[in-house]
């Protein structure tokens, strides 16, 4: 039973249930000579030490302390004596998790002291079940502190690596976004210093044409082969000029990244606690840089979806290289489509599919056949290499 797939309201219901029902049927089992026998209100007691964990969640320390007043007033009637350590432990555990380690530490303290206090001093219990008691209870205490500082170390943790991911996403559309400002002024310029003489000069001939005309026509003869002339070779430089922007702005002055390095996306989304396997199938081959580019972001939004939004454990990362088509499919095991905030798609499945319109290729995503959420992206790669040669 995975209570990560569940609503945090239903699973405080459950834990809230679950924790009176212990502590309640601890009060009927417990024998005590000369206790006062439970009663309506020992059960109240007991139900109600469950209850409060319904506010675990936006009030830890309140829950603590208002368990810590239940169970006191409980010892106080002299009901039948529980172990501390049943009614505690949920508690105690959500109190270190919200990082209250030093108020848990006060309380279990106290708790055991004074079970310590009650059984050796005023019942005088033997001496060595009474100090294996107190072990057992101290260690079953220690142990759910320990276990709720280690979550909330690791939650950290994963909120840290969260934050580099979505940060190091960041940084690469700022810098993306900078090279193409960059590459558009260096554009201007070329053209500008290719364009600008031919352009002069056609301007300073067609004026001469026009001024000689009629009284020398064959200086406006000249003047217009010179025009004609600086046009050709205006074209000509142009042309060149936009082919090598072609060639040279996909592969040589691209900033995207490419699928070479779809393992350290992977490495980063392991550092924020999920599992993710990358496979590939086929013969791998160059691209061409727009798709190669834009495979990569695939995979990297798909990642960061999962990171985010899926609450997944692992996820499945394919690429096949088939004769005229990539395909890269992300699968994961969290929540599904339901993980999905309501309203309108987000912009990382648009961008998604932006992209993969630009090529005339396919995007599938919804939820996976196991559950879980799939991405399923289908580029043509035959028809972008004819383009790029």
């Amino acid at each position: 039973m995975n209570l990560r797939r569940w609503p945090p309201a239903v699973v405080d219901v459950v834990v809230a249930a679950a924790v009176a029902a212990v502590v309640c049927v601890a009060i009927h089992i417990a024998y005590e000579p000369g206790a006062y026998p439970p009663d309506l209100g020992a059960y109240f007691l007991g139900t109600a030490i469950g209850a409060v964990l319904l506010a675990r969640r936006t009030h830890p320390l309140g829950v603590l302390a208002a368990t810590t007043v239940l169970l006191f007033v409980y010892y106080t009637v002299e009901y039948p004596g529980i172990e501390p350590a049943l009614p505690l432990a949920a508690a105690l555990y959500t109190a270190c998790t919200a990082g209250r380690l030093k108020w848990s530490a006060g309380v279990a303290a106290f708790f055991v002291g004074a079970d310590l206090v009650v059984h050796g001093v005023r019942l005088g219990d033997p001496p060595l079940p009474l100090l294996t008691n107190i072990v057992q209870d101290s260690s079953l205490l220690i142990a759910v502190m320990l276990l709720g500082d280690t979550v909330r170390n690791r939650r950290i943790r994963l909120a840290e690596a969260q934050a580099r991911l979505e940060e190091s996403e960041a940084q690469r559309e700022r810098e993306a976004a900078q090279r193409v400002t960059e590459e558009r002024l260096r554009i201007a310029r070329e053209v500008h210093d290719i364009i600008g003489h031919s352009i002069s000069a056609i301007t300073v001939q067609a004026g001469l044409a026009q001024d000689v005309l009629k009284d020398r026509p064959e200086a406006a003869e000249a003047a217009l082969r010179v025009v004609r002339q600086a046009a050709r070779d205006a074209m000509s430089e142009l042309k060149a000029t936009v082919g090598l922007l072609r060639a040279q702005g996909e592969d040589e002055w691209s900033p995207a990244p490419t699928l070479a390095a779809v393992d350290d996306l992977a490495e980063l989304a392991r550092q924020a606690g999920v599992a993710v396997s990358v496979t590939v199938d086929g013969e791998a081959r160059p691209l061409p840089g727009v798709v190669d580019a834009s495979a990569y972001r695939i995979v990297q939004e798909s990642l960061t979806n999962v990171v985010r939004h899926s609450g997944a454990q692992r996820a499945a990362v394919g690429i096949r290289y088939l004769p005229r088509e990539l395909v890269i499919e992300v699968n994961d095991d969290g929540r599904g489509p339901s993980a999905s905030p309501s309203g309108p798609p987000g912009f990382g499945l648009t961008g998604m599919g932006e992209r993969v319109a630009a090529f005339g290729g396919q995007l599938e995503t919804g939820g996976g056949a196991d559950g879980g959420f799939r991405v399923c992206a289908r580029l043509p790669v035959e028809e972008q290499a004819e383009e790029a040669e």
